[in-house]
């Protein structure tokens, strides 16, 4: 006697679907930016250092001087040096480095609510 076996479900399968996420998108053309990682880093850097820190902690003296929004702004700076200054792949620096970007626009939006008075700014 002979017993015949029929597989009704294929072996292997194939997925045919094939739609990405927003995120996987963004995180696979970070990870092909790698041959520019030296501009990346000069631009978190030079940005960072020479624009938004330094906006940032204005507008932090000018509504008040808030501990909190002090530690916020040095928590983005730091997170964009030292994933930079630790040569991380791009994957890794690029979407930190929007982070603390949206970081720094928090905390300067956030001091624009509470407001801004000139005496902050007197020593």
């Amino acid at each position: 006697m002979e017993n015949i076996m029929h597989q009704t479900i294929p072996v292997t399968y194939t997925a045919e679907n094939t739609h990405q996420s927003a995120f996987s998108l963004f995180i696979n053309w970070c990870s092909g930016q790698e041959h520019n990682r030296f501009g990346w880093l000069g631009a978190a850097l030079a940005s960072h250092g020479c624009v938004f820190t330094p906006i940032t902690m204005f507008a932090i003296i000018l509504s008040g001087n808030n501990m909190f929004f002090w530690s916020l702004a040095l928590v983005a700076m730091g997170m964009a040096l030292v994933t930079n200054l630790a040569a991380m792949p791009t994957k890794i620096t690029i979407p930190v480095f929007f982070l603390s970007i949206l970081i720094d626009l928090g905390v300067i939006i956030s001091c624009a609510f509470i407001g801004f008075q000139n005496a902050g700014s007197y020593i």
